[in-house]
């Protein structure tokens, strides 16, 4: 069985008051269009068609990446004109199925279900119940339960608007019946557009019934038109994603107040996330860690007993096995810490990797650095590696001992077990197993007198 998937992606969405196109907005730092098209992605023999307008290539663009057959909707003339753009691209032997770029949580298991509904006679349409219908088709059935049409409510009666069984707009079918009631489509509507729900009436005159599945909830079939849904549905999706890693044994400490916008590829045993953490890209995770609050996780791996204090920001990371992380600690990218590594308050590590069991506890840059193991940072250590137009690297090896306030001029060399005095800077290699300082003489002036405040 070959399905075409019809990704409708054409509308402005004047309501989201933007100049940024609807299917552009995200959820969890990623276009609602590309959950869509996410969702499509995972069925079997599946060739996807996204028809885009509004924002024209600046929508192809966002997407570039994506393996889809765009086509144009230059004038806005209703969701049947949208999928004549691609007519010509289904086969009649195709099951097609018709999404929204804009309804970015529908699960798999429905659109699973819903494609398995399509017969020789018969199409499947995803319905839902409603609190409150208002704005959305309904779906009128005769008295035996089947489905007859779907009015808008533009064109819908008062007896018609008290149906609380709702249109999604989403529905699987043969191609070539489709491609056939599209070229039958009118425009005689309060919209004066072509109406892609007027394809349900001619499949009923045609004689095929209507299979309907109802979707889990409303929010698994909402579409975002404003500011509002869009909040929304980002609590619905963020909710998901809690639950899923709780069921998973991950302990949130709220889960109202975590936020994931991507993917944990490995996910360890028995970790605990404190309040307002967010997880972004791919990170994998290791076994007993506990991660503070208020901490961003990006495209990092973090190792088995680790633990990483409140504020944190690690960004392409590796935080080896036992390691020690924060407060208010920053890994850059390409920091990589080896096992039980201390990084301490207001520190940053970019682009450096630093051996197996050293410790950078206070208020110090470590950039474009080598650090052995057993290494102990002081205070207000800055590693200075740019010139302003090239970087260079520092070396420190093994058991070496820097003190507080001190600067490494880069390119430089600080040998094996070599001690560096407080408030140094270093511009030349130093030997191991020595001490290095470098000190303006201290002078103490007997008569030096505090200056006074005049009077004015």
């Amino acid at each position: 069985m070959k399905i075409t998937t019809v990704i409708l992606a054409a509308g402005k969405g004047s309501r989201m008051r933007s100049e940024l196109p609807k299917v552009l907005h995200k959820i969890a730092h990623k276009p609602l269009l590309q959950h869509v098209y996410e969702l499509s992605s995972q069925l079997n023999n599946n060739s996807i068609k996204i028809v885009y307008g509004h924002g024209g290539d600046l929508v192809k663009e966002a997407l570039q990446g994506i393996n889809a057959n765009w086509a144009e909707q230059k004038q806005q003339l209703g969701t049947g004109h949208a999928v004549q753009q691609v007519a010509d691209q289904i086969e009649a032997q195709d099951i097609v199925l018709i999404l929204y770029g804009d309804v970015p949580l529908l699960k798999l298991a429905t659109v699973e279900k819903l494609i398995a509904l399509v017969s020789d006679k018969s199409i499947g349409l995803l319905t839902v119940n409603l609190a409150n219908p208002t704005g959305y088709g309904r779906i009128v059935r005769n008295t035996d339960g089947k489905v007859l049409k779907i009015v808008e409510e533009k064109d819908a009666s008062s007896e018609e608007k008290l149906i609380t069984e709702g249109n999604t707009g989403i529905l699987a079918l043969q191609g070539g019946d489709l491609k056939r009631w599209l070229s039958q489509l009118g425009n005689s509507n309060a919209q004066g557009e072509y109406y892609l729900t007027d394809v349900i009436e001619m499949a009923v005159n045609d004689g095929f019934t209507v299979n309907t599945r109802l979707a889990e909830s409303e929010d698994e079939v909402l579409g975002v038109n404003n500011r509002l849904q869009l909040s929304h549905l980002e609590r619905v999706y963020q909710k998901e994603q809690a639950e899923k890693l709780m069921e998973l044994g991950v302990t949130l400490l709220d889960p109202t107040r975590f936020d994931i916008r991507g993917e944990i590829a490995h996910l360890g045993t028995d970790i605990i996330v404190d309040v307002n953490v967010i997880f972004e890209g791919v990170n994998s995770i290791g076994n007993n860690v506990k991660i503070g609050a208020n901490t961003q996780i990006k495209d990092s791996v973090i190792g088995d007993d680790v633990e990483i204090l409140s504020h944190c920001v690690i960004e392409n990371a590796v935080v080896g096995q036992g390691s020690r992380v924060g407060p208010y600690a920053r890994l850059r990218p390409e920091a990589i810490l080896a096992d039980h590594v201390h990084i301490g308050n207001f520190v940053e590590i970019k682009k450096s990797t630093i051996a197996t069991g050293s410790k950078v506890n206070h208020l110090s840059y470590i950039g474009d650095s080598t650090v052995g193991s057993q290494v102990n940072i002081g205070a207000g250590t800055i590693t200075c590696n740019y010139d302003g137009v090239n970087k260079f690297r520092t070396i420190i090896e093994d058991g070496a001992f820097i003190g507080s306030d001190t600067q490494l001029v880069a390119p430089v060399t600080i040998g094996k077990n070599a001690t560096i005095g407080a408030g140094s800077t270093i511009t030349k290699d130093s030997p191991e197993n020595q001490l290095t300082l470098s000190r303006s003489k201290q002078t103490s002036i007997a008569s030096w007198q505090r200056p006074v405040k005049k009077d004015k």
